[in-house]
């Protein structure tokens, strides 16, 4: 805990000649720290800000419960270094106190001081101008202790928590998974459960029960699995030459702490980062195989992803195809050929068509001249008749 004795504390010196906020331009809050309840354990924070001409130092001050204790000044690193305070001196000033891991003794009267009088911190001068004040209780009481528990039922999950003597006031409960809200209620009772449908390989993960009041308490339940790994895709293809790339991934709780690769073929091998062609990247509950210069005869077929934490192992396989770097043109080639060969059937259909097939223009032009003469021999004749 701080000293018991005033000391002249000036960490940051306040800017000067700062425009007047006031017709006096004396020290005045704007913002004061408020009173708080919390748990041992828990941390807490309380702000202040202040302005005037001259801008004005802020410090802090701490008088406990005990009835002989006197208020005593704050300085950042304070009670074993669970006191930071944070101090900012830009057109007013503003300053943070806070206080982590809290005990019973930190609970009491926090008071805010400002004053931007010249001699507010002179050893022998009083100064003209008092320091102002603002103060705020923190109440710190004493955790209560929650039994938390799973059971398993068939094919469902009950999590419990029972929160033991004395208790505060509650008013409903919670069931937190990842920040998400399952379910609530206003009940004001010390036990809760919440039931889960289904095995816990499948929602494994960290639950939280919450009693809902003033202040909020929180119990945590954590379900634990061996790492169920899946591959991101079951069958990865890839060009001869290239980089070819494989994924795993765990989803359940906790997370993988040891990823390793192996490859099907005459036995099983273990694959390393050494060998030179093949990279691993692993993070938590992701890993990453790649295979530099892919080849067909030597890289084509099975890979194992295995991963490990202290609940035991999983793994996945992938199957890797390496495609010549022909096999793009495959496709192109058959249309190609398909084409030649239609063009080669046109070609000889048309070669080969009967002569009698093919129309002959200058028979069908002398058939009408000849039917013509006819008409006017007949004709002639008819005249000479009838003369």
């Amino acid at each position: 805990r701080g000293s018991r004795h005033p000391r002249p504390c000036s960490p940051r010196s306040p800017a000067i000649g700062s425009r007047a906020r006031g017709a006096d331009g004396r020290a005045g809050f704007i913002k004061s720290p408020l009173s708080q309840k919390r748990l041992t354990q828990d941390s807490v924070e309380l702000y202040c800000e202040a302005i005037g001409n001259p801008i004005p130092e802020i410090q802090w001050w701490f008088e406990g419960n005990d009835p002989n204790e006197t208020y005593a000044q704050l300085w950042d690193g304070a009670r074993q270094d669970r006191v930071k305070i944070n101090a900012t001196y830009n057109l007013h000033s503003t300053s943070t106190i806070s206080i982590a891991n809290l005990t019973g003794d930190d609970s009491g009267m926090y008071e805010c001081r400002a004053s931007n009088d010249p001699d507010r911190n002179h050893l022998s001068k009083s100064p003209k101008v008092k320091w102002i004040r603002s103060q705020a209780n923190v109440f710190v009481i004493e955790r209560p202790e929650i039994t938390a528990q799973v059971t398993e039922d068939a094919d469902k999950l009950i999590l419990s928590c029972n929160m033991s003597a004395p208790q505060p006031t509650i008013t409903g409960h919670k069931w937190i998974r990842w920040d998400k809200v399952l379910e609530q209620d206003e009940k004001s009772g010390a036990f809760t459960s919440y039931t889960i449908n289904g095995k816990k390989e499948e929602h494994s993960g960290i639950y939280e029960c919450v009693y809902e009041g003033n202040p909020q308490i929180r119990g945590q339940i954590n379900i634990s699995v061996a790492p169920q790994v899946t591959a991101y895709k079951k069958s990865e293809h890839g060009n001869e030459g290239d980089t070819g790339v494989l994924t795993c991934k765990n989803p359940s709780f906790p997370a993988v702490t040891t990823w390793s690769w192996y490859k099907s073929g005459h036995g099983v091998s273990l694959l390393e980062n050494a060998s030179g062609r093949y990279i691993i990247k692993s993070s938590g509950n992701k890993t990453e195989l790649r295979i530099l210069k892919l080849d067909i005869e030597q890289d084509t077929g099975d890979y194992f992803c295995n991963g490990t934490n202290s609940f035991g192992t999983g793994d996945a396989t992938v199957n890797l195809r390496v495609r010549s770097r022909l096999a793009a043109l495959w496709p192109f080639l058959g249309i190609v050929a398909e084409v030649l060969v239609l063009v080669t059937i046109i070609f000889i259909y048309e070669k080969r068509r009967k002569p009698d097939e093919v129309p002959d223009d200058d028979d069908g032009g002398s058939a009408p001249l000849k039917s013509n003469a006819t008409n006017h021999k007949d004709k002639n004749v008819r005249q000479r008749n009838a003369n």
